[in-house]
């Protein structure tokens, strides 16, 4: 008698990771992802806690500063990252090159092959992003050099064996719900559905749809979105605008968060994980308030 058996080939298991080194800007940072005490926390410390849950010993650097260019990450942080030796790296840059009204680039793409390249044979995994992007005027205003930047990143990824989560093909990520008041970063939500992202490109169980839609948008009243915009141009794109014109950055003078290796301090409620690795407090929450 024949006995049949399952053909099905088994899904390896994702590799264990102990230490994790974030490398980039804002974004990597945690803006606008902000806790109670004032400090951001964002889509990598969230990652971090997951991946900590899952591995005694965990070790957890984020040498990311907001506003850096490229060619500051390579300087100050691609080298140091590579002297780390992490199972799992993440790099991150070239968007405030893009956002910029004169970009080279050549010369942005040629900084972020070195930094590959210095990166990939230094680390157990390495992991780059196609960057979300905000719907509206301004991702118009550089959509072709966003996803010109993207497809170098593929290259990339290709030549050096490294993981691509492709956040901009999100049509989620685009809703400007998912993005804070000042329509440059992510919210809270935002951070989690990246989290989620990149947690799931490395192979480990979904604990949630990071691509679902949010619920539809109900647009709020003239003059509800006229004060956000005079609230927005006053708070946000007036001093942006002053430190263009004076050649400063919002990252001047400030240091990583996390410049070393080191193990995560215990979360404060210490809720067992489910199997994906979040907390069992509930799924993903989704936007409800309409933001202008």
């Amino acid at each position: 008698m024949n006995s049949s058996t399952d053909s099905t080939p088994e899904v390896p298991a994702p590799p264990v990771i102990t230490s994790f080194a974030a490398l980039g800007d804002s974004f990597t940072e945690g803006m606008s992802d902000l806790l109670p005490d004032g400090s951001y926390r964002g889509w990598a410390d969230l990652l971090a806690n997951r991946l900590a849950a899952r591995t005694e010993g965990f070790r957890y650097a984020n040498l990311a500063v907001r506003g850096k260019l490229i060619g500051q990450i390579a300087d100050e942080q691609v080298d140091a990252a590579a002297a780390l030796g992490a199972d799992l790296v993440t790099l991150v840059g070239g968007l405030n090159d893009v956002l910029r009204p004169k970009c080279d680039m050549g010369r942005v793409c040629g900084l972020l092959a070195e930094s590959v390249a210095k990166l990939a044979p230094n680390c157990g995994r390495l992991v780059l992003m196609h960057s979300p992007g905000r719907r509206g005027p301004v991702l118009e205003r550089y959509r072709v050099r966003m996803e010109q930047l993207f497809d170098f990143i593929d290259v990339l990824a290709e030549e050096h064996g490294a993981l691509v989560v492709d956040l901009y093909g999100c049509e989620a990520l685009g809703d400007p719900r998912l993005w804070a008041d000042d329509r440059l970063h992510l919210s809270s939500e935002g951070h989690e559905r990246v989290a989620e992202a990149v947690w799931q490109r490395l192979g480990h169980e979904a604990g949630a749809d990071w691509h679902a839609p949010l619920p539809p948008a109900v647009l709020p009243g003239w003059y509800r979105r006229r004060t956000a915009d005079l609230r927005f141009a006053r708070q946000h794109l007036l001093p942006w605008i002053g430190r263009r014109l004076t050649g400063r950055s919002s990252g001047d003078g400030r240091l990583p968060k996390r410049p070393e290796l080191a193990p995560l301090a215990p979360a404060p409620a210490a809720a067992a994980p489910d199997r994906a690795g979040r907390p069992v407090s509930g799924p993903m929450p989704l936007a409800c308030e309409d933001t202008p």
